[in-house]
């Protein structure tokens, strides 16, 4: 079975993502996708009232009624930082592949791989299928990366603009948010009373 890895904070998860990895099940790039909620992601800032456990719990919410979607808590187990390639060198071994995973990517965060945790050894791990963050692709760092070994494929998905950055600022200024995030994931926002400060 291909497995395509949808890392990320999920903060909360939205429409954008479920698109995006129906998208590549339907594209045939994988059978499935492992979400894999980050437990402490070391480029961003989690400050808020929302723990990694209900960002866990409103992933799970979303894809417990689809049987191509799974969900790992890796991260949560081991604990600390979520370093990609620690969180790929241990599910090599839990699903015992030799298989390169696909791995989802946004364009903005593609062009800073470099600077993740082990990124010249993680670029031999995974093949990144990557998805436009706007709407204009940085061409020249995209060449520059695979001709330093970065195995990519640029997704044909037109860009829609929806961000857990801004689906949080609406939450505070009580705007709505029913057509930016699946059903399940307001009625917990709404039940826990999250993303007020």
């Amino acid at each position: 079975m291909s497995i395509c890895l949808f890392q990320g904070t999920f903060n909360p998860i939205h429409n954008a993502h479920i698109r995006i990895a129906e998208y590549v099940l339907s594209n045939n790039f994988a059978e499935s996708i492992l979400f894999i909620p980050a437990y402490n992601p070391p480029h961003k800032d989690l400050s808020s009232d929302v723990t990694p456990y209900d960002r866990y719990n409103m992933v799970n919410l979303t894809i417990e009624n689809n049987d191509k979607f799974m969900i790992s808590d890796i991260e949560y187990k081991r604990g600390g930082k979520s370093y990609t390639y620690l969180t790929i060198k241990e599910l090599q071994k839990i699903f015992d592949t030799k298989e390169k995973f696909k791995f989802i990517i946004g364009t903005d965060a593609f062009v800073k791989i470099e600077s993740w945790y082990e990124a010249e050894k993680l670029k031999n791990e995974i093949d990144f299928l990557l998805f436009k963050r706007d709407k204009n692709i940085p061409t020249d760092k995209l060449n520059i990366l695979k001709s330093k070994g970065y195995n990519y494929k640029l997704m044909d998905l037109e860009f829609k603009d929806i961000s857990s950055t801004d689906i949080r600022d609406r939450i505070l200024l009580g705007k709505q948010i029913s057509n930016l995030v699946p059903e399940k994931v307001e009625e917990y926002i709404v039940k826990n009373d999250l993303y007020k400060y």
